[in-house]
Parts: structure tokens; sequence; C-alpha cells
């Protein structure tokens, strides 16, 4: 399957969620031959249709041409099957919720399915992958890629080396993240790396200042993009990845690091009430009105 000038042909990609359809878009994109798995059929049909979406706009902005899509979608597949998946990669990009027992009932099925030469790469912005890799009987052959959202625009993949990945795990992967025309950063394997400590303590931080009345929502974000020249501001991110995967970042960190990352219970009020960001049309703002619009 693997060889070593084309370590990977094949990917599948484990969740049909925002990150999972990202990964899959610019796999296919870069010439990857792509599965996209979700045993929840109506999220699949969620996922094709966003990523054709996807597809389109970067046809109108000339970021790739029609032949190009349609060849790209040509590599993309879509399974309901986890098996069917894991069975033809040479390397599984797990992206399901930010829940450790998940992640572990997810890998246990993995390594039962797929050939022993596949590699596996968790997409987890905290957790160990040393830890998920010992839920298989190949840790060596387990690392975390640590995609950011939205996949397609974010140039960084934090690749994180568990305690017994191999240099070829990391080679590959590293490769396979190139390919994807995408910068890499290795780093050693600490709770949320390096991007997600610094991203869940402003996020949290934003959250007690508004807390406090400090300032609105709006003008909190204003200073940040403006006086520190972030891209977007902490509740504008936090609404794109989801308050609850936020929420989720912050109760491991402060479990594994510490009272710093206890999260703001506003945060958590606002996660109660369903409030999680762009997928539920509510978050930190209201997105209803945007819904009504493309509808």
């Amino acid at each position: 399957m693997n060889t070593l000038n084309n370590p990977v042909n094949t990917i599948a990609v484990i969740g049909s969620g925002v990150m999972g359809r990202g990964i899959a878009y610019v796999s296919a994109a870069a010439g990857f031959q792509t599965i996209l798995v979700d045993i929840n059929v109506r999220a699949l049909e969620g996922a094709e249709s966003e990523i054709d979406r996807t597809f389109h706009k970067g046809v109108e902005r000339g970021k790739l041409t029609s032949e190009q899509a349609s060849e790209a979608k040509g590599r993309l597949l879509f399974s309901s099957s986890m098996e069917e998946g894991a069975r033809q990669a040479d390397l599984i990009i797990e992206a399901v919720p930010e829940d450790i027992a998940i992640k572990q009932q997810v890998f246990v099925e993995l390594d039962r399915c797929a050939p022993k030469e596949c590699l596996f790469a968790t997409n987890t912005s905290t957790m160990s992958p040393t830890e998920i890799g010992s839920f298989t009987s190949r840790p060596e052959q387990t690392i975390a890629m640590h995609f950011f959202n939205p996949v397609h625009k974010m140039p960084l993949v934090e690749i994180v080396r568990g305690l017994e990945t191999s240099d070829s795990t990391a080679e590959a992967a590293d490769w396979t993240a190139g390919r994807m025309g995408k910068e890499t950063v290795v780093v050693n394997e600490f709770p949320g790396f390096v991007t997600s400590r610094i991203s869940a303590l402003v996020g949290n931080e934003a959250f007690y200042m508004l807390q406090e009345g400090v300032g609105s929502a709006e003008e909190i974000d204003r200073a940040i993009k403006l006086g520190l020249n972030y891209p977007m501001g902490p509740f504008e991110l936090g609404d794109l990845v989801g308050l609850d995967t936020r929420l989720n970042n912050l109760n491991y960190l402060h479990k594994t690091l510490g009272e710093k990352y206890r999260p703001c219970p506003l945060l958590v009020k606002y996660v109660k009430a369903g409030r999680l960001g762009r997928k539920s049309g509510k978050g930190v703002f209201d997105y209803t009105a945007h819904r009504e619009e493309v509808r």
C-alpha cells in the first residue's frame, strides 16, 4: 500500500462535521483519493452539499478551474460504513468530537478494520496522541494532525508526535500536509499543544470580560482584531469553532493543566442554553437572520 516516495494515496476522514468535511475537501483537491465517513447519513448528506458549495465558490474565485473541481469531486467518496472507509485507506484522519470516550471507540474499531500498514492521525486540538495510540495495536503509526478552521483557508497543520510515534509516520504526516498546501510545525506532546493553549486562554478571558461588563462582545472582538492584529475576534472564532467544542477543550485543559483554564461560568451557561455558535444559529452572536437570507 504505502511506498517510500509516495507514502499516502488514499485518505479516509472519519467524521463529517465542520472539520471533517474541510479536511476531506483539501484532501480531494490535493489529489488524494478520499473517503469521508460518518455513521450519521443525514450529516454525511449535509457535508456533501457543503463540500460541493465550497468547490463552486473556489471556481468562482479563481482558486481552481472547473476541470480541477470536477476531477477533485470525482476523487471524493462518501460512506456511512467505517469498515468500508478504513479498509481502503493508507492514512485515516479522525475528526470526531473532542471526547476521549468517543475517540477510543472509533480507534478500537479502526484498528480492527484498517490494513496493518495504515497510518492513524487524530485531528484533536488538545488530547494526547500517545493515549489515543494506546487504544490501538499500532501506537508507532499514530500521530496528531491538528488542522484549523476553516480548513481550506487556514495555512497551518500542527503535527504532534506521541511517545511511540515513528519517524516514518511523522514524515508521512508532514508530507501529506505539505501536498495539501499546508505549512507545518512539529511540536512535542503536551495538553493543548501550542495553538490551543493560547487560543483557549484568550477565548476564555474574553468571556470573563464579557461577564464582568468590560465591553460588549462586538467591542471586545474589535479591540482584539485591531489592537492585536488577530484575523478574527475571540467570540467570532468561538462561534465558528463551536462553543461546545471550546468548552470541551477548556474542561480537558483545566483537568490536565490546572486552574487557569477553568471555564468561565458565562461560557458554560451559553452551552447549556444550546447557544453553540454558527452551527446552532446562535452563540455569542445571532446568525438566524443570515440563515434566512441563505434559504
